[in-house]
């Protein structure tokens, strides 16, 4: 009897303990739920904190920052760079198009006199403002003053000279706004050098009325007035390049000019 009621004591106890193993880890889990809810939340508001801050260093940080950071010398030379460049585009743009327009009519001119077409009647359907009208028009000129010379000049070289002269005044007009592509092109780094060291100069007083010499304190200011470097760059080099390539097709356009002024000296000549 004593040994039944030992057992029953023992099989009691293992139960109890099983029960209660049974019922710690489901108040375990709600725990860890409660604390992994937390856990998120908090990774929640961190990266909000990170946004706003990112969107906080956006708005500090950047051209319009730089502008609104910057004093009226480095804006001016901000205004002085966006003239260059907007000048630079407007001309490479103006002078390719009429270079493209030249070049046609160069081609236009040759093919008809390759055809045997009197010079009258190329002109005739040319447009007015033909740059090869100014050769001709020179060059008819010269033609029309010959019998006033009273053989004190030789006709031909009237005539030639005439001509050359209408092939000069082309030539300048095809140059006209390329000296700007070159001036821009070689001062626009300066200029930008210039806004550069004024700005560092103007964030460096900032940051020592401040007191705070912090790495983010300086980098940000710092970084924004080499922008300004960049800007003088981003305008010399487009003007440079543009440059050199006008003057090249400038060259081989003069020389159909001065094929076509050739022709027409035979022709006028060939008259007298």
């Amino acid at each position: 009897m004593p040994i039944r009621i030992f057992l029953l004591a023992v099989v009691f106890l293992f139960s109890h303990h099983v029960f209660a193993n049974e019922n710690e880890p489901s108040v375990t889990s709600s725990e860890d739920i409660v604390g992994k809810q937390n856990t998120t939340s908090q990774k929640n508001v961190s990266v909000e904190n990170e946004n706003i801050l990112n969107v906080n260093d956006s708005s500090r940080y950047g051209f319009l920052a730089l502008w609104e950071q910057s004093d009226w010398v480095a804006r001016g030379a901000l205004i002085i760079l966006l003239i260059m460049s907007l000048g630079s585009w407007t001309i490479f743009f103006s002078k390719f198009f009429e270079q493209s327009k030249t070049r046609r009519e160069c081609i236009i001119v040759k093919k008809s006199s390759e055809q045997g077409k009197a010079v009258n009647q190329i002109f005739s359907g040319l447009p007015k403002s033909c740059l090869l009208n100014i050769v001709y028009d020179a060059g008819k000129n010269a033609h029309l003053q010959i019998d006033s010379l009273h053989d004190s000049i030789d006709p031909a070289n009237w005539i030639a000279d005439g001509i050359q002269s209408g092939i000069n005044e082309v030539n300048g007009y095809l140059q006209n706004g390329l000296t700007f592509l070159a001036t821009v092109g070689s001062t626009a780094p300066f200029v930008g050098l210039f806004g550069t060291v004024w700005a560092i100069y103007h964030a460096l007083i900032k940051i020592g009325d401040s007191g705070q010499a912090s790495l983010d304190k300086v980098a940000g200011p710092v970084g924004e007035a080499l922008i300004m470097t960049a800007i003088g760059l981003a305008v010399a080099v487009p003007a440079v390049l543009g440059y050199n390539w006008l003057v090249r097709r400038n060259k081989t356009l003069m020389e159909s000019v001065t094929n076509f002024g050739n022709t027409l000296y035979v022709s006028f000549f060939t008259k007298q």
